[in-house]
This record gives structure tokens, C-alpha cells and sequence, in this order.
């Protein structure tokens, strides 16, 4: 029932503490963005240090994924096939889990990348989108990179896992950044 604010300001994003979401570069036809601290339910200076005041960001009978979670759907891919070259060994999981349109190119000729032919991606059904980022002091990346937050702290004070899909990729793969930073997420049933 607490609102999370929209936040446009790249100076105001670089000092948040505290819940915000943005469309990718202010605009209302893309996507939404979310920090760590919407997800943490962090909505003030009290529920930052007091996590019995923190609000639930998922729907009711939903989750945002752990980073454990987002290890057992890639096993889970790897296991039944679907790697881009159809073997059941490593991670090769990209092009199954990317959407069929948005993904860029900066000349990448990588096999089994998002970006090359992307009618043959999303065999899963995961239709991860390359919406873009912002970090780093502003929006960055659309048509490159899918990046989605995870519910798990990378350290206590400023970092999260993430998990990203780049569009010269193969793999699904993982990287710790600023909570502060605004992401794609995804929820997973209780």
C-alpha cells in the first residue's frame, strides 16, 4: 500500500536509498526500472535501518528470485535442452531465455547469441527483453542487455546479484552491482 516514487533525475537515482522506478530514459512507452530498495521494501530512512518496517514488493503468493532460484531455472534449462546447440552440458541458455525482437548488434558474430537470428530465440518461454539499464549515472544499454535483480545481498551495504543476458552472449550470467542502480524484475511463485 506504500507507493514507490517515480524518480527522473540521474542525480537524484545516484543518491537513493530508499525505493524508485523509472521508464528506461523517462519514457512512458518503455519498460519500468526498479533499484534493490523498492524490491527490500525500504520506503524511508526508518524501514532502511529498521527491516520490520519494510513493505512487500511482489504481489501476494509471488517472490522476487534469489540468486539461488535464478541458479535452479539455468540448471533446470540446461538440463532439458536448452542450450542453443541442443547439448545438456554448460551454460548456453541465452537465445533460449531472450525475446525475438529489441536486441542490438555491435557486430557480434557469436553462435548462439541473442542478437543473431533472433527468430530462433525464446524456446523457454522467458522472452527476456533488452531493456537497458540505468547506472552508472544514467540510462544505458537498450538493445544489449537484459539485466534483472535478485532478492539476494551481495554485501550488506551497497551491492545485489543480478542476473544478465547480453546480446553477444551465450550464457546466462551473474554480476554484483549497486542496489541504487535500476533494473528489470521478474517474480517467481511462493
Amino acid at each position: 500500500g506504500t507507493p514507490i516514487p517515480q524518480v527522473t533525475s540521474d542525480a537524484e537515482w545516484s543518491n537513493l536509498a530508499t525505493g524508485a522506478w523509472a521508464y528506461y530514459n523517462n519514457d512512458p512507452t518503455k519498460r519500468r526500472l526498479y533499484n534493490w530498495y523498492a524490491l527490500a521494501g525500504i520506503h524511508d530512512a526508518a524501514s532502511f535501518s529498521d527491516p520490520s518496517l519494510r513493505k512487500e514488493f511482489a504481489p501476494q503468493g509471488w517472490q522476487v528470485p534469489s540468486d539461488p532460484e535464478w541458479t535452479i531455472l539455468e540448471e533446470y534449462l540446461i538440463a532439458n535442452g536448452y542450450n542453443y546447440d541442443g547439448t545438456m552440458t554448460e551454460n548456453k541458455i541465452a537465445k533460449s531465455m531472450a525475446s525475438t525482437v529489441g536486441w542490438g548488434s555491435i557486430g557480434t558474430n557469436t553462435v548462439g547469441a541473442p542478437a543473431i537470428d533472433q527468430s530462433l530465440n525464446n524456446s523457454s518461454g522467458f522472452n527476456a527483453f533488452p531493456t537497458g539499464a540505468w547506472y552508472g549515472g544514467h540510462f544505458q544499454d537498450e538493445g544489449r542487455f537484459s539485466t534483472f535483480l535478485t532478492s539476494t545481498e551481495y554485501s550488506n551495504d551497497s551491492y545485489v546479484y543480478t542476473r544478465w543476458i547480453g546480446e553477444s552472449d551465450v550464457s546466462l550470467r551473474w554480476q554484483q552491482l549497486q542496489k541504487k542502480c535500476g533494473f528489470q524484475v521478474r517474480f517467481v511463485r511462493d
